[in-house]
């Protein structure tokens, strides 16, 4: 492809202009080859500037940068920029051949929620007959086909590869989580959103934004840069929720469990069955009681923005409800492992918001004779500030409290749960216990219960492995269990 078709929109000054092949895009410069354009990123760890000389090395024929160097190679294409994140996100789409406006792409931001509605509005989505792809957490989707997913939202470049093979396999339609470290990183710049929805924000990676105010402002820039065309749908019983759409050019509407709003639900009945819903939605002719699969009264919220969204994208109301009466959990998601008359319940909640509403859902189903035991811990190199109010939440309206090892990385994780034991009063610590080691603790947790108790194992869900000084090792809490509570399967 052509320099200057690479680079139409980014707003650079160019020296040395030259009509050059260009053969791929890279901010790595390991991955540089023959013809190769290298964008010098200035990260949070790294300045990619160090790397300019090692790229025009290793082949690269055109830089892209933030501060010229000051020794520069006739031979090579400089490109001074403002923001080389923002640069990349727009020539990764020009490269690319806009994929996003080839599909009707929406994102989910916010602080919890984010996976559940993406995966369920991609199963929905199936379920109606449309080729459909997916970025979240757990998995990338092109239909059923599923590409591993190490960040909740992808690079820029890995993200635009991404979506032009959607198009490619005919998607028409693509459901993906935006977190805040992407806006801020400008991950997304460049893609055309059909629609966006906010969930929720609470505290949560604060080790990154530093303040709230950061955190909300990043997650309000997504709301301010979506096109007319573009739909808006926030949650209206989050006190942040219109201030995300305060400044937007899309059409806003609202959800809400106790608002008024343009979308109203009321929860009937919350079982560990499911929900048994009122839905309202005056604009769209809805008021009608629904039955759904999903667990808790956060899912109320969640399943309000997938009905949303779903006829928002042009599902006819009622069988948008129909389709939503046959949604399922998210792996991860509420999860439960029976066994020897015991009830586990595996929860990706790593936020005390989070772990707040699990805890919160097991408490309003279970019975006064069922004892609740809960099983956390914080991962490392992540926001501190909530490792007390974490195991403050865990020793809440709970029987027992279990304090152990996430995902240490780096960090010493007995260093962590000192820090998440700072938020225990002296008989809540008392009566609480500490097993470093996840698999004991979960174990003991499986000793400690009797036939009809509540085990909920939180904070890792989904996830496969426990990350320990960099590196993965194999662990599944659902698999933990599953060896414990049903061991002749």
């Amino acid at each position: 492809m052509k320099l200057h078709d690479i680079i139409k929109g980014i707003g650079c000054e160019i020296q040395d202009v030259a009509n050059i092949e260009i053969g791929n895009i890279t901010f790595d410069s390991r991955a540089v080859k023959e013809n190769s354009l290298f964008v010098a990123q200035v990260g949070v760890h790294v300045d990619g500037h160090k790397y300019i000389d090692g790229a025009i090395e290793k082949g690269a024929t055109a830089i892209v940068c933030e501060h010229m160097p000051e020794k520069k190679d006739d031979k090579v294409v400089y490109i001074k920029v403002e923001d080389s994140n923002r640069a990349l996100g727009i020539m990764a789409d020009n490269f690319f051949g806009h994929p996003s406006s080839k599909l009707k792409l929406v994102g989910i931001t916010g602080t919890n929620g984010k996976t559940t509605t993406v995966t369920l509005l991609h199963r929905m989505f199936r379920l109606k007959g449309f080729h459909t792809g997916l970025l979240s957490t757990i998995v990338n989707k092109i239909d059923e086909e599923e590409i591993p997913s190490t960040h909740t939202t992808p690079d820029a470049l890995a993200l635009n590869e991404l979506l032009a093979k959607m198009v490619e396999k005919g998607c028409e339609y693509c459901f993906m989580e935006v977190s805040s470290h992407s806006i801020v990183q400008e991950r997304i710049a460049g893609l055309t959103f059909a629609g966006g929805i906010f969930s929720n924000i609470t505290h949560d990676h604060l080790d990154f934004h530093k303040t709230m105010a950061s955190y909300i402002a990043a997650k309000k820039k997504f709301f301010d840069d979506l096109p007319a065309s573009a739909f808006a749908l926030t949650n209206k019983d989050d006190k942040n929720g219109m201030v995300m759409v305060q400044n937007t050019k899309a059409t806003v509407r609202s959800y809400s469990l106790q608002s008024m709003a343009d979308l109203r639900c009321k929860i009937l009945e919350s079982t560990f069955q499911g929900l048994n819903l009122q839905i309202n939605a005056r604009e769209w002719g809805v008021n009608q009681e629904l039955w759904c699969q999903l667990v808790g009264r956060f899912n109320g919220y969640n399943l309000m923005a997938i009905f949303g969204t779903a006829v928002l994208l042009g599902i006819e109301p009622n069988e948008a409800l129909m389709l939503l009466s046959q949604l399922q959990a998210a792996e991860g998601r509420f999860e439960y492992v029976n066994g020897k008359g015991i009830t586990a319940i595996v929860d990706y909640a790593h936020t005390p918001d989070a772990l707040e509403n699990v805890i919160n859902t097991i408490n309003d189903v279970r019975k006064p004779t069922q004892n609740l035991i809960v099983v956390v811990g914080c991962g490392g190199d992540r926001d501190p500030l909530k490792r007390p109010i974490m195991a403050k939440i865990g020793a809440t309206n709970t029987d027992r409290l279990i304090l152990t090892s996430d995902n240490p990385r780096t960090e010493d994780p007995d260093a962590i749960l000192d820090q998440m034991e700072e938020g225990l009063s002296t008989e809540q610590k008392a009566s609480s216990i500490r097993i470093t080691d996840r698999r004991s603790a979960i174990k003991t947790a499986c000793m400690m219960a009797k036939e009809g108790d509540i085990i909920l194992v939180a904070g890792k869900g989904h996830e496969k492995y426990q990350d320990i000084n960099g590196v993965k090792h194999h662990f599944d809490d659902k698999e933990e269990l599953r060896t414990i509570l049903n061991p002749e399967k």
